[in-house]
């Protein structure tokens, strides 16, 4: 194309540049922001050749990425003038419109679109024609109005419109300075003929002159409204005067006598009420339609709705407590006990502070649950919410009313709710706290959480004090160590191990069954499960220390059976363990096959999660080669150092294993922990892998029924370790009766049930000698030399999965 303006030449090719909310008119100068990739690209082509660009609108502004169908048709080339880049990587551009031309066809669409452009000529103006001039005149005496009315009308603007004569040039200079809505201008700049297009812009400006219009008169009404509301208000005053001499009172003023005598019946402490008091003085003074007396009213609703001299009166019936709590949840004793003792001593010192109590343990063993009973068996109301991914202090201490939107905290809400200052207050997933910049949760709970100082909080919506020691505060927490050491200190830890399969039955039958039942619309009559069938869900279909689980395959069970009986199959349907197949499906956690005896170079280990416990296998090999050590299994660097220390302490008694002294230098040797994408840690695996570490390096197989733990020393001493209860329960659900354990640990095997312990043999070791006597039943496990060789004979993993069945979840294993 060889078109001329301004003396420039402007190509058949071009790159395109499409922009949102704005459309280019010839002569034009626009600055322009650009931010995406291909229209950078396309501004980069430009730069780099003769710098001119066609300039498009978007069909669809919302569209981040349009097509070429997504853009019109007809644009105006543009010369880039200037060009800066930002710092957020946009680029600022200022273009002039040269021509308008017309896609004809898409030459690229990579890196940027590259099309191919028409023309679109000027079409002259008919000259002496009278509806012509009429017409110009009309829209400059439009365009002065309207910029009059906006208040940006000047004698250079005016000058600038008198001295355009060419029709097309004065209708696309004052759709380009008017707010024009694109899909208008599009059509403006898509019309050739002159008169056609001023004709355009004529309607357009009647309308947008009435609009300005009216626009300007309601300015001018809200300006005469706002001097009236002042002159009300000094009227009003006035007429409060007036009244208040004859003895009437008005609505305002039986407001603010109404809230007087809710502060007066309140009985808020002396400090709240002056406090309130003093509020309702403000709000007595303030207009009522200021701002500052709405803040100030729900601020006194917040004082008058919070229960600061309400209690409810706690049922002291020790008897009658334990009952609601037996009702509500088997076993469990050691909890109960401590709710029944703060019970004794509310019945005996009435004004006993609340306790601060952590229930701390893995999922759906009944944290949340038991707080529900405790408030049912002391008669006090309860409330909960979740501490989970909670970042914000505010959360907890409340906002300053200065914020607009201003609440009070969480704490404050829920003693409202409650309508008590002493209820069963819980807190959920305390050890799941977040911090960011807006604050610490966990520091605000100090307070809260502190029984010296809770009886003063200061939330700083109400910036006034608040007893807090009537509320018996309750948190849950699947782990402690995540969980600030200040707050722990806080408060009163109770440890809720896992269930053995026994008491999952007793509980499912008691709890879990009848709930689905009903939940389904379900009777006893149309259900039945056999304890045999409830013990093979336990064991064959779930691996959980709680409960969640089970209550999932039993409500599976029920929605079965509720299906059958509503299409017309009224039952009774008896679930036993030969029908478990049909409702659930084939078994998804096979037990380790039967042993007929140990293996060389694999012991059984236990370990911790904040699941419950856990079996986990150590498997040696040893192969000749040059004395190196190989840990896999994603070990941490605690387990990785019990292992270097187990094969050290091999090394420093090769002699008394009837080793010869330099048999690492002729082996390697390869230590791992199964279940490779599950992450290990902790030292308690420490005996475990001097276990099959000697196995290994004998030719000595350890028991298949013996499980152990306990962590090792260079010196030979085996140290304590935690987490004893749920280990041993994770023996027993695998069928392992006998487990070795530090003497140190002793102590607490009281926290073990006592019907756990009468199935189980714990043999408490203090050295590694002894442990060693006591695996391999010799008093030293002397073998011959030349028995170091690899028994090749596969691990036996811990759990056999059916394919397509959901694996267990896997956890981090700890000391």
């Amino acid at each position: 194309m060889n078109n001329q303006k301004n003396d420039i030449e402007i190509p058949v090719q071009l790159p395109l540049l499409a922009v949102r909310d704005v459309v280019i008119f010839t002569d034009m100068i626009l600055p322009l922001f650009i931010g995406r990739d291909i229209s950078v690209a396309a501004v980069d082509a430009a730069q780099d050749g003769d710098k001119l660009v066609l300039i498009a609108a978007q069909k669809d502004q919302s569209k981040d990425e349009p097509g070429p169908e997504d853009i019109h048709q007809v644009g105006t080339v543009a010369m880039i003038m200037r060009q800066l880049r930002m710092p957020d990587g946009r680029i600022k551009v200022l273009v002039q419109g040269l021509a308008k031309a017309r896609i004809v066809g898409i030459i690229s669409r990579e890196p940027y679109y590259k099309v191919a452009i028409e023309p679109i000529p000027d079409v002259e103006a008919p000259e002496g024609s009278i509806e012509l001039e009429a017409l110009m005149r009309n829209v400059r005496e439009q365009s002065q109005k309207i910029l009059s009315l906006k208040d940006v009308l000047s004698d250079e603007v005016v000058a600038i419109l008198d001295n355009i004569d060419d029709p097309g040039r004065l209708a696309d200079l004052v759709t380009s300075n008017l707010r024009v809505k694109v899909d208008v201008a599009q059509k403006v700049l898509e019309t050739v003929d002159p008169l056609a297009r001023l004709k355009m812009v004529n309607d357009f400006l009647g309308q947008e002159l009435k609009v300005a219009t009216m626009q300007a008169k309601l300015d001018s009404e809200a300006r005469e409204e706002m001097d009236k509301s002042q002159r009300e208000y000094y009227l009003r005053e006035q007429l409060r005067a007036i009244k208040r001499e004859l003895g009437e009172e008005s609505a305002r003023d039986d407001e603010i006598a109404d809230y007087r005598e809710k502060i007066k019946k309140a009985r808020l402490p002396k400090e709240v009420a002056t406090e309130a008091m003093k509020q309702l003085t403000r709000m007595e003074w303030t207009h009522p339609d200021a701002a500052e007396s709405s803040l100030i009213r729900t601020y006194l609703d917040w004082i008058l709705d919070l229960p600061w001299s309400v209690s409810t009166r706690d049922h002291l019936d020790l008897k009658e407590a334990k009952k609601v709590l037996d009702a509500d949840h088997y076993n469990l004793e050691k909890v109960k006990d401590r709710i029944l003792e703060y019970l004794a001593v509310r019945k005996l010192h009435k004004k006993q502070k609340g306790p601060i109590i952590c229930f701390v343990g893995p999922p759906g063993v009944g944290k949340t649950s038991l707080g529900q009973s405790i408030a049912r068996a002391m008669g006090r109301k309860f409330v909960r919410f979740s501490l989970g991914g909670m970042r914000d202090e505010a959360e907890i201490r409340g906002h300053r009313r200065t914020y607009i939107g201003a609440l009070p905290g969480r704490i404050i809400q829920g003693l409202k709710t409650a309508g008590s200052n002493n209820p069963v207050f819980m807190l959920d997933e305390v050890d799941k706290i977040g911090a960011d910049f807006r604050g610490d949760p966990a520091s605000a709970l100090l307070e809260v959480l502190d029984p010296e100082q809770n009886n003063a909080f200061s939330d700083h919506y109400l910036n006034l004090p608040f007893d807090l020691s009537k509320v018996m505060f309750i948190t849950t927490a699947n782990l402690l160590d995540p969980i600030p050491q200040a707050l722990e200190d806080r408060m009163e830890v109770i440890h809720l191990s896992g269930y053995t399969a026994e008491e999952k039955v007793e509980i499912a039958k008691r709890h879990l069954i009848p709930r689905q039942i009903t939940s389904h619309g379900l009777t006893d009559k149309q259900i039945s499960f056999t304890d045999t069938a409830l013990k093979k869900i336990i064991t064959s279909y779930t691996l959980e220390a709680g409960l969640r689980g089970l209550d999932k395959k039993l409500a599976t069970i029920c929605r079965k059976v509720a299906r059958k009986v509503a299409e017309g199959q009224t039952g009774p349907y008896r679930v036993t363990p030969s029908s478990l197949h049909k409702y659930l499906g084939p078994e998804e956690i096979l037990p380790e096959p039967e042993r007929a005896e140990g293996q060389v170079g694999v012991a059984t280990g236990l370990a911790w999660t904040e699941f419950g416990g856990e079996l986990m296998y150590i498997e040696v090999r040893t192969m000749p080669g040059k004395g190196n050590l190989t840990l896999t299994g994603q070990l941490g660097e605690v387990m990785k150092e019990s292992a270097q220390a187990a094969v050290a302490y091999a090394r420093s008694r090769a002699e008394d294993l009837g080793l010869s002294p330099d048999f690492y230098e002729e082996i390697d040797i390869h230590i791992h922990v199964p279940a490779g994408a599950v992450p290990k840690e902790g030292p308690s695996a420490g005996v475990s892998l001097m276990a099959a570490l000697i196995s290994a390096l004998t030719d000595r197989p350890v028991p298949k029924d013996v499980a152990m733990t306990g962590e090792i020393t260079l010196r030979g001493q085996i140290m304590p370790i935690g987490g004893l209860k749920e280990k041993s329960l994770a023996a027993l659900r695998a069928g392992i009766k006998k487990v070795i354990i530090p003497k140190q640990n002793l102590k607490d095997l009281e926290e073990i049930p006592q019907q756990i312990r009468a199935k189980m043999e714990f043999i408490d070791v203090d050295d590694i000698d002894q442990f060693l006597h006591i695996v391999f039943g010799a008093e030293k496990p002397v073998i011959k030399r030349k028995s170091t060789r690899v028994r090749r004979k596969a691990a036996v993993p811990r759990v056999h999965r059916v394919p397509g069945n959901k694996p267990p979840r896997p956890a981090r294993v700890n000391g």
